[in-house]
Formats: structure tokens, sequence, C-alpha cells
């Protein structure tokens, strides 16, 4: 029976779908489910004696400021620590460049909000954030996409993208989400030049920058950016605007990130702010403080490391064993995920189908191709189960994977 409401809603709302990945989190509510799916960090990493701690700090000396209404721009003791660790990394932001959102995806939204018209073009990578587009899909944004490999968006490509007058360039170079690959020095100076001279800016997303696992550091394009303009100084110049989060470093459920960007975008973002939420949790923001001050995020920092790169290592090991030799998959320096790819004609989807009864899921790659294709590809997340669960969810899943290619005509 329809109600009078569903003749209200609002246009762009066709525009709007559920999150694959939102629902097959469902399937980690089943105890028997080994799941791959969710981008969820591993919960033994989780400080809790800390937090426990932090809250009685929190509410021993401040107790009414922290559950008192706030500033929208963020609690400024927070935003300070941000500024001196985006300082460390040689990219020089004040507190006035620094929004606190409710998590990265208020900010994505924050942003189709502020500069997405409908009809828009977007320039992203392919596949690319999922949890991105369907910001911006609300907002009737087009998207031009851009292949990538182990290296990242393949830049070269990039230049017909950016002859189109996009609005800003959408990307995420450390350990990406989905593939997990890290765009290279080489082509983010390029991605750097290529739009300065063509004029469009670019938001970089980088929820997983710390969590790097092997290979040697490389500078954002935030930084990149302001030595490019500013002939080698690291002065924060605002052609990119900058998002990341705790999620990854302290515990998803904060729902705490931030936004670094220009003072006159960060004016917008707070006026946007206001009219959605007022301001992100004061007492979260508090407690975050309270825990991340003194030095204990670089230490904690090494502890998800460790236990990151023993998960990703085991499943790297154990794909070589069981997966299909005609498979292909990434090999990331860090972050969350990797990438399968299965041959050509093989349906992801249809795969998911028989690995949930065998107790088993991922993510197919299709909705992180905005402009279709990726019919044949997978996500995994690495972060979330054991070893031991890895062991046995990546035998389940390359059994799986061998009966559907043998069905596809492969050996």
């Amino acid at each position: 029976m329809q109600t009078p409401w569903e003749y209200r809603f609002a246009h762009r709302i066709q525009r709007m779908g559920s999150s694959i990945i939102r629902e097959l989190l469902k399937l980690t509510e089943q105890p028997d489910i080994i799941s791959f799916a969710g981008g969820l960090p591993a919960p033994e990493v989780f400080p809790v004696k800390e937090f426990q701690e932090a809250c009685n700090r929190v509410l021993t000396a401040h107790g009414a400021q922290a559950l008192q209404y706030s500033t929208t721009e963020g609690y400024r003791p927070l935003r300070e620590m941000i500024s001196r660790h985006t300082g460390r990394f040689n990219v020089s932001a004040t507190p006035e460049n620094i929004l606190i959102t409710s998590g990265s995806q208020q900010a994505l939204d924050f942003i189709g909000r502020l500069f997405v018209n409908r009809g828009d073009h977007i320039v992203v990578e392919s596949p690319t954030y999922l949890g991105a587009l369907q910001a911006w899909n609300a907002y009737g944004a087009q998207y031009i996409t851009v292949p990538t490999d182990e290296d990242g968006m393949i830049v070269d490509e990039l230049e017909a993208a950016l002859r189109v007058g996009p609005k800003f360039i959408y990307v995420l170079p450390n350990f990406q989400n989905p593939s997990g690959s890290t765009l290279s020095l080489e082509r983010r100076k390029r991605l750097v030049a290529l739009a300065d001279q063509y004029g469009v800016p670019i938001i970089e997303d980088d929820p997983y920058g710390q969590l790097r696992y092997g290979g040697e550091h490389l500078p954002s394009v935030v930084y990149l950016d302001a030595q490019y303009r500013n002939n080698g100084d690291h002065e924060y110049t605002g052609n990119v605007i900058y998002l990341s989060t705790f999620s990854k470093l302290l515990a998803p459920g904060l729902r705490l990130a931030w936004v670094v960007a220009p003072q006159k975008v960060i004016q917008r973002l707070v006026m946007t702010k206001q009219a959605a939420d007022l301001h992100t949790s004061s007492f979260n923001q508090q407690v975050a403080y309270e825990v991340g001050k003194g030095g204990f995020l670089d230490e904690h920092v090494k502890v998800i490391r460790a236990t990151y790169k023993e998960r990703r290592d085991v499943m790297l090991e154990i794909m070589d064993e069981m997966f299909p030799s005609e498979m292909r998959w990434t090999h990331p320096q860090g972050g969350m995920f990797l990438w399968g790819i299965m041959p050509e004609g093989v349906d992801a989807a249809e795969v998911l189908k028989i690995a949930v009864e065998r107790k088993v899921a991922f993510v197919p790659g299709a909705p992180f191709h905005p402009n279709g294709g990726g019919a044949n590809t997978m996500r995994l997340n690495f972060s979330y189960s054991s070893p031991e669960m890895i062991r046995e969810g990546i035998a389940r899943l390359g059994a799986t994977l061998k009966e559907a290619l043998k069905k596809n005509g492969h050996k």
C-alpha cells in the first residue's frame, strides 16, 4: 500500500540508492559468515582503555562544556592538534583552515552541496570510492572516469578529461579504496601540473595515509601543489581540499573527520554544516583530543600497522595458494583493501551468491565504476578478520572462484 509520502519525494532521490557495502555489512551480523566485505578496522586495535580514561578526564575537568552546544568549526584544541600534525607533513594549515565533520562521509556530502550543480562533471578514478559517488549522485553529478593501475590514476589519460571543464578532480592517492593502489610520485607531480594548467582544483581524500606497511612515504598531493605553486615553499595554497579522518586511527564510531580548505571555503562549509547538524559532537571531539594529545597517536598507529601488515601478508599468501591462476590482484603497500580481477565474462555478483552460500563474502567491483564496467572485479578487506579467519575464508572463496571460472570455460 502506497502512502502519501511516496508522491512527495524530491526529484534528487531518484539518483540515490543504498550502498551495496552497507547491505553486505548485515552479513557480518551472522556469526558463521567470514566477511571480507566491509571496510571495517580491526576492533582489537581500538584503544578502549585510553578512551575510558579520556572520558573520565573530560567529564571531570570539562563536563559541562563537553555536554553543551559548541562552535560549528570544531573544538579548537583538536583543530590545533590537526594543524600541528599536518605541519609535520610539510603542509602549513592553520586551525582557521580546518573544519571538523561528523565523519568523512559528511565532508563529501557538504562538498557536493557546496560545489555540484546538476550536470556538473567530476573527474574520478575508475574504480573510485563508492561513498563519494553516493554523496554526489544526489546533486546530479556526472563523472568523467580515468582508468587506474597498481600506480593509481593513469595520469597520461587525464588531460582529455580536463578539457571537458570539470568542477574538480577527486583522488584517493594512498592505498585507494577500493583497489589498494597508491598514486606514484611521478603521477602526483603530473596531476598537480595538469590541474594547474587547466585551472581545475583537486579533492584529496586521504583516510589511509598513515597505514603504510611497505615502501617509502610519498608526499601528499596538497603538499606537492603548495611546493609547485610556491617555488619550493610549502605554504598552503588552497588549490587542493584535503580530507582525512580519525576512523582509521582511533575508532570509526567516533564519527570524526576533518577538512583542510581555504578560509573562504571553510566559511561556506560552516554555513552548510549549521544547516545540517549545527556541529559535530562536542563530547566526542574533546575525548578524541584527550586520547590523541601527547604523542599517543604516533605509538598507537604502529600497533595498527603491525596488525594490518600481518593480515595483508596472510591474505596475499593464501591467495597465491588458493586462487585460480587466471586471476590477478593488487599487492597494496598499506591501507585495508586489495582488488581482485577475474577473466572477462565472469560476473563477481553471481560469484558472490555462491560464496555467501559457503559462508564467505566480498564486495563485487561494478558499483565502484560510475560509468559502468568492472563486473569481473572484487574488493577484499583484510583489516577486520583474524589471520585464522582469513586463511579459512580465502580457502572457501578460492574453491568458489575455481568452480565459477570452470563454468565459464576456463580450466
